[in-house]
């Protein structure tokens, strides 16, 4: 059986972002549940393994939380491909 590469995912580059702010994913579900996004810890953490595919909304509530710029979620993904 031939296992299908999964597509480059942000979420080792959200992982850095949220230990750089010092935060849990708990902390941070808890925020992006206040601004409206249906995320809880579980959800989020799948986001950071790469098993959960980010939604916009929750994209934009974590540039926001973090103070990134959104080239920050992408850093390194070329050399994925």
């Amino acid at each position: 059986m031939q296992k299908i590469r999964q597509d480059c995912g942000l979420g080792q580059n959200i992982r850095r972002m949220r230990l750089n702010a010092r935060m849990t994913q708990e902390e941070v579900a808890a925020q992006l549940q206040l601004a409206g996004c249906d995320t809880s810890r579980s959800v989020y953490a799948q986001i950071e393994c790469g098993a959960y595919n980010i939604r916009v909304s929750e994209l934009i509530v974590l540039r926001r939380l973090f103070d990134v710029d959104y080239n920050a979620f992408f850093e390194g993904l070329e050399d994925e491909l």
